[in-house]
């Protein structure tokens, strides 16, 4: 897959492209990512790309007609939507991730200072998407937050592929308590059930603890969810005390 970022600060991505499984993606030609500066399409000799906002107000603006050029060369050579990181935008989920990860390519423009000027967003832009409720100094972090998010769905990239569909969001529930050795760390033991050797007693445990810990913890989830049977059986009985195994969240 290939990520077209534009981005005044371009070697914020080195951190990507030289670390972690979005280099391993990089090594293996999974993961494509190319950054264009809106500064080389700024035609003054200070190479501007911000100015004061209409109307006044605190801050600078990034401004059009720099984003604009490099958004058309971007276009000429390359594919697919592009998505403004922005406070105003859709809330990423999983499920979003999951749509971005179908794509050949995208690109995901970062603004700036107070954001970028609204007529580049009627004109340019595909989608706005935001990575939480709160505030930033760049789309950068976000950026980085969708390429890797996304990367991790592509097949081959991880070591194991379950390792993505069992994470927490890549269904309805958040994911269970994970342990490794040492058998006890600091008077803490290991649940008994994972050391018992049987795989369907140790698969029904982790499925009630995930259970138990989407509903202590973001019980929205379970509202109007798809939830299987055994799911929908493991909830009733959690919600009428009978299976107090895992109601240690």
């Amino acid at each position: 897959m290939k990520f077209n970022v534009v981005t005044i600060f371009p070697e914020m991505f080195d951190a990507l492209i030289d670390f972690g499984i979005t280099n391993q993606a990089v090594l293996k030609q999974q993961l494509d990512i190319q950054c264009w500066n809106p500064r080389d399409f700024a035609l003054d000799r200070h190479r501007s790309i911000d100015d004061r906002p209409y109307g006044g107000g605190p801050g600078m603006l990034m401004k059009p007609e720099p984003l604009a050029r490099c958004l058309d060369e971007v276009k000429r050579v390359a594919a697919g939507p592009v998505v403004y990181l922005s406070p105003q935008g859709k809330r990423l989920d999983q499920s979003g991730v999951r749509s971005f990860s179908k794509l050949p390519e995208m690109t995901l423009l970062c603004g700036r200072y107070e954001g970028i000027d609204e007529r580049l967003i009627q004109t340019r832009v595909d989608e706005e998407v935001s990575i939480g409720d709160y505030i930033l100094a760049g789309g950068e972090l976000g950026a980085m937050v969708i390429i890797e998010a996304v990367v991790r769905l592509i097949p081959g990239v991880l070591g194991n592929d379950l390792s993505a569909e069992q994470d927490s969001f890549s269904g309805q529930l958040l994911d269970c308590p994970h342990y490794t050795r040492p058998e006890v760390f600091e008077s803490l033991n290991v649940p008994s059930v994972l050391l018992s050797g049987y795989h369907e007693r140790i698969r029904r445990w982790r499925l009630d603890a995930s259970i138990a810990r989407t509903k202590n913890r973001r019980p929205e989830f379970l509202v109007d969810s798809n939830l299987d049977n055994e799911q929908i059986s493991l909830l009733k009985s959690l919600e009428l005390g009978t299976n107090v195994e895992c109601e240690d969240e």
